[in-house]
């Protein structure tokens, strides 16, 4: 009864979270305007179009203001994105059309002028919004034509924007920006410089509904070419599952049926036979594991983070995470995983005493820092470079906090009460074979048979049926494409875990039939040496596929995508670990064991 209160609870707030950001969702933006009205435009920021994670505040930069700059107050996911939204110095009124409108004027210094060189030199890009809407322009650009020495490139600064806004009766629909190419300032001498910024504004109406105005942000993921990549990618999967499933019924499951008729026909025709060793150890296969504490854990963090990548599918596929929904995915992140920190104390303590584990509370404390612990250790550092590079990736201290309350206000305390109904349910541990009182010495193998060609083997198959995917997710996430086609990521998800499931499995069956009975935390290894191949892949795209530089940027990819693969090493190693006891108390319930 306790454990399905609990499930109802923790569904039920699930539930009502995802109504309120679905209800956040349908209310956001819809502004109704009427001639005339200030429709704020706010600069977000500034940064190197090729260092996603390396971005600052608009007015780090000497740009002038026409006015008294004001903040927009941010939501939590916001200022996790690195959003950090000031009023700027353009006033596009609605329906008011202006032409080559002055903004501000401003004498830059020589540092000032240097400062933006730097930064035109670097391909740096600002983005604004405008009702919520997104849009991106580049601060100047570098003449190279005919100069084969750096030191003769010019460096100009735009100094004129030109806006387009489509609206829809009293609605705003689409905004687009363009920097004019003739309207620039020379850089290239450190010398003061007087800069005059104008924009232009023109008006135009359209048919499209407000509410299919952000269908063009996602039309690019949308294009044939990429759906038939796409596509191509499940089909890749797809076979791979095949020929896997093929694989175990035709072999496996022969050699398996074949080992249950021997077995059953006649008990001293199985002795004789030596490739069925795995009825042999039936008394050690279920000897528990060493550092079961440590498995436990593992198990209730992968529970945990498999339930949270459900419920973020789940709210992608209603739509919740449409383009430049800014930090609703890092708002769901957080919330959804203090909301299911139940689900990981009670399968650990749950896990735990049915190996016979007698100090829960220890096993507890390493469940809520298994994966938090290398999370929080790696946020410190990352923070503290993002905050020498004065760099909008820098969490203020008021956001901190509420994370920090979050945790000990909510994490924490579910994960008490999970691992207090875990420890209270008195589940046994179901072995369908006594364990002998002496453990059966472990022959040797051949190098193949061990663990690290296991898990290479193991985490190779199912990498190899995600790995086009996984490009469209970097380019994502590190580059400045947008992902909008989940239905077939969540696809590309299943696959993954029926691969990883199955691969495990077989290997399980191996190296049983090999009378090595130490397979628990082999199956979860191999099931979670994909994570490691993802890790892998992180290296080859960030040499091979991107132009990220600096410090900054590549402490920030290779810190987190550390622990975004340390994450999917433990959720794919609890589906491995899952579907190889699940086979295991299988096949020796199928046999008579003395």
């Amino acid at each position: 009864m306790e454990k399905k209160k609990l499930v109802t609870c923790f569904v039920s707030a699930i539930l009502i979270f995802c109504g309120v950001v679905v209800q956040v969702r349908s209310d956001a933006s819809d502004h109704r305007y009427k001639v005339g009205d200030d429709v704020p435009l706010y600069a977000n920021k500034v940064g190197p179009f090729h260092n996603p994670s390396e971005t600052y505040r608009y007015f780090d930069l000497p740009f002038c203001s026409s006015g008294p700059r004001k903040e927009k107050k941010e939501a939590l996911g916001e200022v996790l994105n690195g959003d950090r939204l000031v009023t700027a110095p353009y006033k596009l009124d609605f329906l008011n059309d202006k032409d080559s409108e002055t903004a501000c004027k401003r004498k830059l210094k020589k540092e000032e002028v240097a400062q933006f060189r730097n930064a035109v030199s670097k391909d740096y890009y600002f983005q604004m919004y405008y009702d919520d809407l997104p849009i991106w322009g580049f601060l100047g650009k570098v003449d190279k034509e005919g100069k084969t020495d750096p030191s003769e490139y010019k460096y100009y600064l735009f100094k004129h924007l030109h806006f387009n806004v489509f609206y829809n009766k009293d609605r705003v629909i689409e905004i687009t920006v363009q920097s004019d190419p003739n309207s620039v300032v020379d850089l290239t001498e450190d010398k003061d410089v007087d800069v005059e910024f104008t924009y232009t504004v023109k008006w135009k109406e359209t048919e499209i509904p407000f509410d299919k105005r952000m269908e063009k942000y996602s039309q690019s993921s949308s294009l044939p070419h990429h759906l038939e990549i796409h596509w191509f990618s499940i089909i890749n999967s797809c076979v791979t599952v095949l020929l896997l499933t093929g694989f175990l019924a035709t072999i496996l499951m022969r050699v398996l049926k074949n080992d249950f008729v021997k077995y059953a026909h006649d008990e001293e025709a199985a002795d004789d036979q030596e490739e069925t060793g795995w009825k042999y150890i039936h008394g050690d296969v279920f000897r528990y594991p060493k550092y079961k504490s440590l498995l436990a854990a593992s198990l209730g963090s992968g529970s945990q983070l498999f339930t949270l990548t459900i419920f973020i599918f789940l709210l992608a596929l209603v739509g919740v995470f449409y383009p430049y929904n800014r930090g609703a995915l890092f708002t769901a992140l957080v919330v959804i995983y203090a909301l299911t920190s139940g689900i990981a104390g009670y399968t650990a303590a749950s896990f735990y005493c049915q190996l016979e584990g007698s100090n829960w509370v220890r096993n507890l404390l390493l469940t809520g820092s298994l994966f938090c612990g290398p999370l929080f250790l790696t946020f410190c550092f990352l923070n503290t470079v993002a905050i020498a590079y004065s760099a909008t990736a820098a969490l203020p201290l008021g956001t901190i906090v509420v994370i920090f309350l979050i945790w000990t206000l909510v994490t924490a305390p579910l994960l008490v009460l999970g691992g207090i109904a875990g420890k209270n349910s008195k589940a046994e541990f179901q072995a369908p074979c006594r364990t002998t009182k002496y453990p059966r010495e472990i022959p040797q193998f051949p190098w193949y048979r061990k663990a690290l060609p296991q898990m290479a083997m193991a985490g190779f198959l199912p990498f190899s049926a995600i790995y086009i995917e996984l490009y469209y997710i970097f380019a994502s996430v590190w580059g400045h494409r947008i992902y909008t086609i989940y239905s077939i990521l969540f696809i590309v998800f299943i696959i993954l875990l029926i691969v990883t499931a199955f691969i495990t499995v077989a290997l399980t069956y191996f190296q049983l039939a090999a009378e090595d009975h130490e397979w628990w935390w082999r199956s979860f290894l191999c099931g979670g040496s994909t994570g490691l191949f993802i890790y892998g892949y992180c290296l080859y795209y960030y040499y091979a596929r991107s132009d990220m530089s600096g410090f900054m940027q590549t402490s920030f990819f290779f810190g987190y995508m550390a622990c975004i693969c340390y994450g999917f090493f433990l959720m794919l190693g609890t589906i491995g670990f899952r579907a190889s006891l699940f086979f295991v108390r299988h096949i020796y319930r199928s046999i008579k064991c003395e």
